[in-house]
């Protein structure tokens, strides 16, 4: 199965690595910069090149292509292959707004192809486990979920923060959750370029009444992504750069005992045990880009499709609204 990645620049490199170690398969790298082209034939020398994604429309041997571009250019993209009858996978945001995304999800069960896209978070062990452990109780009700991704990072000329960052945290909560927020309040600054916030501060309700507080960010002393949930029963605490305890859960909490008096009442702090489950080392790319292939072949539906990544857009254009018009926006 022959199978393309268009655009070599940060991540793509990636993804043409991952296809390469999967058997059966014949890969395509495509960039236009052929200085960094070259640099990338170096690189991984199995795999075949070109410079111009057109030529790839009409081959009638190339089953599917992974899109690895610049984000203005993903709607665009991705709507030609699939209009010529190839599966897509995307990298996040899929689209920049929803009704792109709602477009390229009706080409796509038109053509009857595969559209994914690379949430990779929703294939990470790690955010797996956590999701087993909240849907089963094991914490209890989640009272709240805070978390902090930011690092000196790469600003981006065609997507502010929120684009950039935030749809990863939308699609872990919405793994964990299975709920869209009913309200979203953010703030952000603008703090080098003009015009592309560099760091924002996310608040989402949910219908349970559960609040999630987000903050991304591209301009911090250093690499900090970590996730606190906090739940009745239980509390976890969620490192993805602690290589050998990334989740820890805390058997502690707070309960409120009977009142002796009229209007007295006491708290009963509870810290107990903390334990940290085993997870698997496996790479959370070569997971996702499997799971691409094994869609292909069983033509089946994947796990981050194009209604995933619509719900995603969603809250973000929610967050950008509220940025912009600098107030909570609900539904």
């Amino acid at each position: 199965m022959k199978i393309a990645v268009i655009g070599l620049g940060y991540w793509g490199p990636n993804l043409l690595r991952n296809f390469l170690a999967i058997s059966e398969l014949e890969v395509l790298g495509c960039e236009k910069d052929r200085k960094r082209l070259e640099k990338i034939k170096e690189m991984l020398p199995s795999a075949s090149y070109i410079t111009d994604y057109n030529a790839l429309l009409n081959d009638n041997d190339l089953k599917a292509v992974a899109i690895a571009t610049p984000v203005g250019s993903h709607y665009s993209l991705t709507k030609e292959f699939l209009e010529n009858g190839k599966d897509v996978f995307v990298e996040k945001p899929m689209t920049k707004s929803s009704r792109e995304a709602k477009e390229l999800i009706k080409i796509a069960e038109e053509q009857n192809a595969i559209l994914m896209v690379g949430h990779i978070f929703e294939y990470n062990d790690a955010v797996l486990k956590i999701g087993e452990l909240i849907k089963g109780g094991e914490i209890g009700d989640v009272q709240y979920i805070t978390s902090t991704r930011v690092n000196l990072g790469i600003h981006r000329k065609d997507a502010n923060v929120l684009w950039d960052l935030a749809p990863h945290d939308f699609s872990i909560l919405f793994n964990w959750l299975d709920s869209d927020p009913v309200s979203i309040a953010t703030t952000a600054k603008e703090s080098i370029v003009n015009g592309i916030p560099d760091v924002a501060f996310i608040q989402a309700t949910f219908p349970s009444g559960m609040i999630a507080d987000i903050q991304v960010g591209w301009l911090a002393p250093s690499k900090i992504r970590e996730t606190v949930v906090v739940g009745s029963k239980k509390m976890i605490v969620y490192d993805e750069t602690n290589p050998q305890e990334k989740i820890k859960v805390y058997d502690s909490g707070v309960e409120i005992e009977d009142p002796h008096d009229y209007g007295e009442f006491l708290l009963s702090y509870r810290s107990g045990a903390i334990h940290s489950p085993t997870i698997s080392t496996r790479e959370p790319l070569r997971t996702e880009m499997n799971h691409f292939v094994e869609c292909i072949r069983e033509r089946k539906k994947p796990r981050t499709d194009g209604f995933n990544a619509l719900r995603v857009i969603k809250a973000v254009e929610m967050a950008e609204e509220s940025r912009m018009k600098k107030k909570m926006i609900t539904i």
